[in-house]
């Protein structure tokens, strides 16, 4: 099978996906028209490589993995030859229809189109397309490199061969890719994030809790066995016998709770002030130094589960 990926955006999605497939022997070529962008990528990249060296979580030194990355300044000289293009633009519903047009006419016709957009449908920006059938979403999870879920969400027109042909990509470059079977905003795991946030918030505006301890309840809580397991084998070990059993158990209660839950507007002032909150926990300027120390945890966190059976 080719082994070539272009990357469309040199930020921090697309910076994330060019490690994802080069550190599994894929060789990348990264394009973006801001120059800027491209110009730091190389550097940024083995700050990157070289903390998942250090945690043993590649085996090659970091400069073999960076040489197979490679930036390019035009558009079809990054396409050239790539089995699957990894588009990471902005997230706007004109520039994704702007980009996918530019990458229908430059690319090889067997190219598959993923988008990485969080929110987007593919049918949104593919329908007028000639190549339309090629085209799909594969939403990834920040950062792709250390969390390797990733959402192949195609388009009613999408075939069937492409996704087929994607899944198995994303799976040689040690993803975990899972498909969704229709379109919905959001796709899965950003649905079920955002019923979490919807519910945090409304317990913090009504003030059943503060910021922290709702942070806690997730750290200290559910994050604890979501780490491993989803939630429905959650469920299905927190009852003597099994899933079934606790939804008899437990259903009317979560009927009742479900009904009591109310949308969240998000309002601007509760959101100012859990951001003055956390402005207060964490300085602007240290915001940066906290990323890296979360994807710091995120390695070790990775390092242990490989340790451990599946």
């Amino acid at each position: 099978m080719n082994r070539h990926v272009a990357i469309v955006g040199a930020g921090f999605i697309g910076r994330a996906w060019a490690i994802v497939f080069a550190r599994a022997g894929f060789s990348v070529a990264v394009y973006d028209a801001v120059d800027t962008a491209l110009a730091q990528c190389q550097r940024l990249l083995l700050e990157n490589i070289s903390d998942l060296a250090e945690h043993g979580l590649i085996a090659e030194a970091p400069a073999s993995v960076l040489e197979r990355i490679r930036t390019e300044t035009t558009l079809p000289a990054a396409l050239k030859g790539a089995c699957l293009v990894q588009e990471c633009a902005y997230e706007t519903l004109e520039i994704k229809r702007a980009v996918f047009a530019e990458l229908d006419r430059y690319a090889a016709v067997d190219t598959i189109l993923a988008s990485s957009t969080s929110w987007l449908k593919a049918s949104e920006f593919s329908e007028g397309l000639a190549g339309r059938a090629r085209v799909l979403v594969a939403h990834p999870v920040n950062p792709p490199y250390l969390i390797p879920l990733v959402e192949l969400a195609p388009a009613p027109w999408t075939d069937a061969a492409v996704l087929a042909s994607a899944k198995t990509i994303y799976q040689e470059a040690g993803q975990v890719p899972v498909v969704l079977h229709k379109e919905i905003t959001g796709f899965l795991l950003n649905r079920i994030q955002a019923a979490v946030l919807n519910e945090a918030l409304n317990l913090y505006a009504d003030g059943f809790a503060s910021m922290e301890d709702m942070d806690l309840v997730l750290k200290n809580g559910l994050g604890m066995r979501w780490s491993f397991m989803g939630p429905f084998e959650t469920i299905d070990l927190n009852a003597p016998q099994g899933l079934m059993d606790y939804a008899e158990r437990y259903g009317p209660t979560f009927r009742e709770v479900a009904a009591d839950q109310a949308t969240n507007p998000w309002d601007r002032g509760t959101m100012a002030q859990l951001h003055a909150q956390r402005r207060e926990v964490l300085p602007a300027a240290d915001m940066q130094a906290r990323a890296r120390w979360r994807d710091r945890r995120l390695m070790a966190l990775i390092a242990h589960q490989r340790s451990q059976p599946r």
